[in-house]
């Protein structure tokens, strides 16, 4: 059993996880099916905006941005100095490429937070090997989407199966933040909490 003081016991901070965006483009968005896209947008730009409020390390990555569009622009403009890394290998697994994958591995963080699209493809893949490698790995799952319900479902499962963390973007947020007294609360209820979900209703602003 693990040691209840670290290891998967230990909850997800600023200093000890990465997020990890994989796909989020124009032509990825308009094969999903699975779900409420604007949902899944707001989901995975929420995840970005908190990163980048509590300086959390975030790798952005595409795949064929010629053909499939350029990654979103609600989460490239929260990272206006940030590389969105187009593989140079065209795997599904974006952690086969390799200055995704030295980029990630370059923030020094064990536990990894991952999404992207479609789920049971370039999300499933990349969390896949980064659990092979000795990751903790997170899923967001309320930020993927798949071509149809049975691909995300079934992509979700065989994740589980394996070892991913499930996780959803408020649980996620609350996660980083740990408590009302962190000094950036404010700001994570004004751009993150007020933006998405049942938070938006408890009046904290």
């Amino acid at each position: 059993m693990e040691n209840l003081n670290g290891g998967k016991f230990e909850l997800l901070s600023d200093k000890n996880s990465a997020l990890v965006l994989v796909d989020y483009q124009p032509a990825m968005f308009a094969g999903v099916a699975s779900g409420d896209k604007a949902l899944i947008r707001a989901a995975a730009t929420c995840a970005a905006k908190a990163a980048s409020i509590l300086d959390i390390p975030v790798v952005l990555t595409t795949i064929g941005p010629q053909r499939n569009g350029e990654f979103i622009s609600d989460i490239t403009r929260i990272f206006p100095k940030q590389e969105v890394f187009s593989r140079t290998i065209l795997s599904f697994d974006a952690f086969e490429d390799e200055p995704v994958y030295n980029a990630f591995k370059k923030t020094g963080r064990r536990k990894v937070v991952i999404s992207g699209l479609w789920t049971s493809m370039c999300f499933a893949y990349t969390a896949l090997h980064a659990l092979k490698d000795g990751y903790e790995v997170y899923g967001l799952i309320d930020a993927a989407g798949d071509s149809t319900c049975a691909a995300h479902k079934y992509g979700i499962k065989r994740m589980l199966q394996a070892g991913v963390i499930p996780i959803t973007v408020e649980s996620l947020v609350s996660e980083w933040m740990h408590d009302w007294a962190n000094p950036k609360s404010g700001e994570l209820v004004k751009e993150v909490y007020s933006k998405y979900g049942a938070m938006i209703g408890l009046g904290m602003q």
